[in-house]
């Protein structure tokens, strides 16, 4: 095949390409790639579409017409391994019953074609679909009910050999954390840029939108999600990550799910909230009858229990709208807080004005539903390894939902030890300290967040700097924050190296003696090392160039 290696082409389009003009290109070489992929399918193709492209990441999707009717040809831009999790998750989610567009296998019986180093896949196209009305709850609804459909489908997933697992289960305190830790930026950064146009207003909300999300943090370490989550990912199936009104469309027989590509384990109630609290936010207010619609239609396709709605409740109270639309104040200060974040506030202020109430009203739909038996150990779902071959359209179809009980006496490779349960007896006490062993980085004593300030105060005030345009500006700070993550998660390891090294005994050599080459290659790795920082840093630089140049 074609020896071009896919990789993204927002950087070979003029700057000024509008977003909408840039997703309707591919590279000549990755559409020849397309059709070489194709000679793998026993199908003969009269017209070939492109539907969108993600520049950005190296991934696109077509329509075709072929001799068996319509279908669509896509390439994933996610590494083939995390790619081939995906489409074992959407062989065993249409087995399983949902509306899911069925692959397409190829002559060689394989569901995938590997080509320019990422998976292609060949799928039906599902007509008609009809995209939803979200303001309208009868729409809304008939979405969620969908989406609890998806969900129960997904339970006792197993992936291929040879993928890997992509899974957010145990990282939900992550998540929080780093929220947390992003919200206190955002004061630093506004304290640092006091001449732009929107530092006084966010200074004015972001202590009470912190207050929120370190309440909820603490709420959230009480509830059951220690226990929910050592039921394991097979219990609890696959969240879609991005599903909403374009991924989830009405067509024949009820609501059909799209783009598959970035599903992982995960509580699946995430993606409900997810499609509450954004909806909220178009709406500009917060409306409980549509929220207790779409809960209500979602739990009767895939019953929901007490312990599960409680953590949907914290989930939604923390501040998400306000982290998502103000974070880009991280990578561009200046511009944006001169340009559009007043808006933003403005938005999300008068959006918040009665989430509260209605949050308050709706906690009292907790004693509706039953509570979880959490008390069992975890189930997990047999799968005959021989069954699962790459590419083999057999794949998983040894399923059949047989399962049998873990060794309790194994622990759960895959749980963080923040959740671990505790070995022997203990007070309430020492296991909260346990459980939240790992204290959130957002928690850092104001001097550390002091230094940060005070690092990107000191970068304006540079003689050498005094010139430079405000995208000058952010960039910096960018790189700041940058430097700061790097320095924090790789220089510690590699000073320890550094002083093991020097602290071994040196051997005194001879006036004849020539030294051993083992000494050199050691300063070789270190150096190496250095290297590898420096590029990250490099690389970094690169991106944010070359986004600034395409947002020219």
């Amino acid at each position: 095949m074609h020896e071009y290696t896919i990789e993204p082409w927002d950087h070979l389009v003029d700057s000024a390409t509008s977003e909408a003009d840039l997703e309707q290109y591919v590279p000549p070489e990755l559409e020849k790639m397309a059709y070489e992929v194709i000679s793998h399918y026993d199908m003969t193709v009269s017209e070939m579409t492109l539907i969108t492209s993600k520049p950005d990441k190296g991934g696109a999707i077509w329509k075709i017409e072929t001799n068996h009717g319509p279908r669509s040809i896509k390439v994933l831009h996610r590494q083939p391994t995390r790619s081939l999790f995906s489409i074992g998750a959407q062989l065993y989610v249409v087995q399983q019953g949902a509306r899911v567009a069925s692959l397409i296998p190829t002559k060689e019986n394989h569901l995938y074609v590997e080509a320019g180093g990422k998976l292609w896949i060949v799928t039906d196209w599902v007509t008609p679909l009809e995209q939803l009305m979200k303001i309208d709850l009868e729409g809304a609804s008939a979405l969620c009910y969908g989406l609890g459909e998806f969900h129960r489908h997904t339970k006792g997933y197993i992936p291929p050999n040879g993928s890997k697992k992509s899974s957010r289960l145990y990282r939900w305190n992550q998540y929080y954390e780093k929220m947390i830790q992003k919200i206190g930026w955002f004061r630093d950064i506004a304290h640092a840029y006091p001449e732009t146009v929107a530092s006084p207003h966010l200074l004015s909300v972001v202590d009470k939108f912190e207050q929120q999300a370190n309440d909820m943090y603490e709420k959230f370490k009480q509830s059951a999600y220690r226990k929910m989550i050592a039921k394991g990912e097979a219990h609890w199936g696959l969240a879609h990550q991005d599903y909403g009104w374009s991924n989830g469309q009405q067509g024949p027989g009820g609501i059909w799910v799209i783009d598959l590509d970035g599903v992982s384990y995960d509580l699946p109630i995430r993606d409900l909230r997810k499609i509450i609290t954004s909806t909220m936010d178009d709406m500009g207010t917060w409306d409980l009858e549509w929220i207790r619609g779409v809960i209500d239609a979602y739990h009767q396709a895939n019953p929901i229990d007490q312990e599960t709605f409680e953590l949907l409740w914290i989930d939604m109270a923390f501040p998400n709208e306000f982290y998502k639309h103000v974070k880009e104040v991280v990578f561009e200060p200046v511009n944006f807080m001169n340009t559009e974040l007043d808006a933003i506030l403005d938005r999300i202020t008068l959006t918040e004005s009665n989430k509260w109430e209605v949050l308050s009203e709706l906690a009292k739909d907790k004693e509706k539903y039953l509570p979880g038996d959490y008390t069992e150990e975890e189930v997990i779902y047999d799968v005959n390894p021989s069954a699962v071959v790459l590419g083999n359209t057999d794949m998983l179809v040894s399923n059949k939902n047989e399962f049998k009980k873990s060794d309790p006496s194994k622990e759960q490779q895959s749980m963080p030890s923040t959740f671990e349960e505790p070995k022997e007896s203990k007070s309430k006490d020492s296991k909260t300290k346990e459980f939240n062993s790992k204290e959130p980085e957002a928690k850092k004593s104001l001097q550390e967040r002091e230094s940060l300030r005070s690092r990107i105060q000191r970068i304006k005030t540079l003689p050498s700097l005094k010139s430079n345009s405000s995208s000058n500006k952010d960039h910096l700070v960018d790189l700041d924050l940058l430097l700061k993550s790097i320095l924090e998660d790789d220089l510690p390891k590699l000073l320890k190296k550094m002083n093991e090294e020097k602290e071994k005994p040196s051997k005194v050599l001879k006036k004849t003696e020539r030294p051993t080459s083992s000494k050199p290659m050691q300063i070789k790795r270190t150096n190496a090392e250095f290297e590898s920082i420096v590029a990250k840093v490099q690389r970094k630089k690169l991106e944010y160039e070359q986004k600034t140049k395409k947002k020219k």
